[in-house]
Parts: C-alpha cells; structure tokens; sequence
C-alpha cells in the first residue's frame, strides 16, 4: 500500500468533519443549510474547474456521448451527503455524524465488493466481517443511541 495515498485518504477524512462544520455555520449565518450546500458545490466546482484547465485537459465532446447515463449520477449521491452533512452536523456532532457515515461506507462498500458492482469482484471473508463489526460497534461506541439525547 503506498504511504503517501494511505496519508492523502487519512488527511482528507479528517477535512470532512471540517466541511460539515463550516458549512453547517455558513447556513445559520445565511439562508439555511440548503444554501450553504449549495455554496459548497458552487465554490468546489470553481476550483474542480480551474485546476481541470490547469492540466490542460484535452476535451473531445464526443467521448461524452458513449458515457452511460448511470455515470452521471455520482454528483447526486454527493449533493445529498454535502446537505445531509450540512443538516445533520448540528443534531448530531461531527464526530457521531463521521462514525456514522464511515459505517454506511463500509457496509456499503463491502456489498459493492462482494457483488462486484462497477468492479471486480471481491467476495466478503471472514476477516471482512470481523472488521465490519468492528467499526460499527466503534460507532455505536461513539454515537452511544442508548443514551438520551444532549439537552432532551
């Protein structure tokens, strides 16, 4: 496994945390958390965009027309992580909403594998399964749903 990827993937998961914060502040100092996702995507598709022409890529339009439709929806699936985040932050705290999340991904993840959807295949082990239980009872641990509420 390449350290620097392995170092790259842990400094971008503790950002997420960072995003939903500001943008959860960014809403309830403007016009809600809607807006503040919205923000989001608009300031992130500036950069996205400048940094795609810095590369110079070369664009064939064409190419576009032989991409499946189902390609298309990733942004969706990120639009609505980015608002759910933005929502969720404040009931939640960033760290119940991380584990959380972190959970979906590799119970999510270790279905995709198992089916090989979009890749090959990688069949669900024993020591796949012991790791999944494993960060979902740390995020039981984390997020602790049998005590009440803060403030209930």
């Amino acid at each position: 496994m390449n350290a620097t990827g392995v170092a790259l993937a842990l400094f971008i998961g503790m950002l997420l945390p960072l995003q939903a914060l500001i943008n959860a502040s960014l809403g309830r100092q403007s016009f809600g958390p809607l807006f503040a996702s919205l923000s989001s995507f608009l300031v992130g598709t500036g950069v996205l965009l400048a940094w795609w022409l810095l590369t110079k890529p070369v664009f064939v339009p064409a190419a576009l027309a032989k991409v499946p439709w189902w390609a298309w929806t990733g942004g969706v699936i990120g639009a609505v992580f980015v608002a759910s985040a933005t929502l969720l932050v404040p009931r939640l705290g960033a760290a119940s909403l991380i584990c959380l999340v972190v959970a979906g991904q590799l119970v999510g993840s270790v279905v995709l594998d198992h089916f090989g959807v979009l890749h090959a295949r990688q069949p669900v082990d024993a020591l796949r399964v012991v790791g999944l239980l494993m960060v979902v009872a740390g995020a039981l641990l984390v997020v602790k749903p049998w005590q009440p509420a803060a403030g209930a």
